[in-house]
Parts: C-alpha cells; sequence; structure tokens
C-alpha cells in the first residue's frame, strides 16, 4: 500500500456512518457483531494469546473475524469493529494475504499498531472509533444527558457514557478526546 492509498479520517468516518446507515442503526450501543454476521463474516471466539485481541482472514470465499474469548465485552466488542473495518476498507489486502506466521495468513494488530506505525491498524482503529462511536451517536448522548463538551475532563461522565456505548472508558476518552479538541 503506498501514501497515496491511505485514507483520511474523514473518509474513513464515511465508511462507517455508510454501514451504520446501510444496517439501520441509529442509536447505541452499537450491536457490531449482528452486523458483521449481516454482512456475510463469520465471527468466532477462540482462546488466543493474551497480547492478540484479534485477527480477520479470508477463507474458502468468506471473512472470518477469530476474536480472544479471553478478553473483556468492551475489547472483543472494539475488536470485532477494528477487525470490520480491515474487510471493509482493506478486503484485497486481505485477500492477497499478509504472512504473520507460519500457519495462517491475516493481518495482526500488535504493539507497534498503537503507535501508529502501520497504517492500516491506525485505519482499522479509526473505523471502529466511528462505528463504535458515532460523533452524532456521542453528540446526541450529551444532549440527552445535559452535558456538554468539557465532558471530556469529567471521569465518572466518561465512565458512565462507556457502559452506555459498551466500550472501554479509555476507548470513550480517547474518542471524546478526539472529537472535542
Amino acid at each position: 500500500m503506498t501514501q497515496e492509498n491511505f485514507r483520511k479520517p474523514a473518509d474513513i468516518g464515511q465508511v462507517a456512518e455508510k454501514l451504520l446507515s446501510c444496517h439501520g442503526i441509529n442509536r447505541w450501543p452499537v450491536d457490531v457483531e449482528s452486523v458483521a454476521l449481516a454482512e456475510g463474516i463469520k465471527v468466532r471466539y477462540e482462546a488466543l494469546d493474551d497480547e492478540l485481541s484479534g485477527m480477520c482472514f479470508f477463507k474458502n470465499d468468506t471473512f472470518v473475524i477469530c476474536v480472544n474469548a479471553w478478553h473483556a465485552n468492551t475489547r472483543q466488542r472494539f475488536t470485532i469493529a477494528h477487525e470490520l473495518g480491515h474487510i471493509k476498507m482493506h478486503s484485497e489486502r486481505l485477500k492477497k494475504g499478509v504472512l504473520v506466521d507460519k500457519t495462517i495468513t491475516i493481518l495482526r494488530r500488535d504493539a507497534r499498531p498503537a503507535h501508529g506505525s502501520y497504517r492500516i491498524e491506525v485505519e482499522a482503529n479509526q473505523f471502529a472509533a466511528n462505528f463504535l462511536l458515532p460523533e452524532q451517536f456521542v453528540q446526541r448522548y450529551l444532549k440527552e444527558a445535559g452535558l456538554d463538551y468539557g465532558v471530556k475532563h469529567d471521569e465518572s461522565a466518561i465512565e458512565d457514557m462507556a457502559k452506555a456505548f459498551q466500550v472501554s472508558p479509555l476507548a470513550m476518552a480517547i474518542r471524546v478526546g478526539n472529537l472535542f479538541v
């Protein structure tokens, strides 16, 4: 993938918004597993190494998302959304495969993507944030709860929002921080 093929954050948001709209989702929490299944994607929960949240691959003309069964539900939901992002934005690359180990062809998230080293991982994370925490949903939540953008400094409010959206408080804090700079 060359630099000119990288997506702008706004374009990634549009991919997520289109998928939400296609499935008639207009309220939180987003049922990410149901969307994946409706898209014809298989979702499997497996006992994976703790540092591996999940993976996606293409096998027998079907995309498969494999999620770490040992991780918290909020982490699993983000992982499914992240892998769904790979499928929606990087399907051709997935079909060709990226060799990570000797047994399976996958795109893998490890410590480096968290620091932005791999652009497709950053894109998948941005997709997951836009899909699970769409800006319009977050704004509507704030309005309905009588909160304002200062919420990003209110740990208790962030925890309440995270519960409502079924994401981790960290994911919510990052999203709110990015939306309301």
